[in-house]
């Protein structure tokens, strides 16, 4: 027997604006019914699994035990570039100058994740 992951939750302060910044992330809408206010809000992604975004009342404080990495569709310099825009903050810079590595950033409160490098630059590089 196994387990499936079905969601990851993220704990957080107001759940409609991260959701809606990772709904920018992904480019998956936020489900129908989520509004401004809402304690939840859910974004459904195609392969089944559901970001969920509910609202806590206690502020992060540490680092994340677990995070999200993205591999992106489009060259990873450009994806950071794109997801600073949409309000995340760059926290560790862990690309190299050969092209490897990878960026850690923040979401807008604060909760950590990574920035690949795209399938094509791995396919370059092999």
């Amino acid at each position: 027997m196994t387990s499936v992951v079905q969601n990851f939750f993220f704990d957080c302060a107001d759940a409609y604006e991260l959701g809606r910044f990772w709904s920018g992330v992904v480019g998956k809408p936020m489900a129908d019914d989520d509004r401004p206010g809402d304690p939840e809000a859910i974004i459904m992604m195609d392969n089944g699994v559901t970001l969920y975004f509910g609202q806590v009342p206690e502020p992060k404080t540490v680092k994340n035990r677990i995070h999200l990495c993205l591999e992106p569709d489009i060259p990873r310099d450009e994806e950071v570039e794109r997801l600073l825009k949409l309000g995340a903050t760059l926290l560790h810079d862990r690309r190299n100058p050969d092209g490897t590595g990878w960026a850690v950033l923040g979401d807008p409160e604060g909760n950590e994740f990574c920035v690949l490098r795209s399938a094509a630059e791995k396919a370059v590089a092999s």
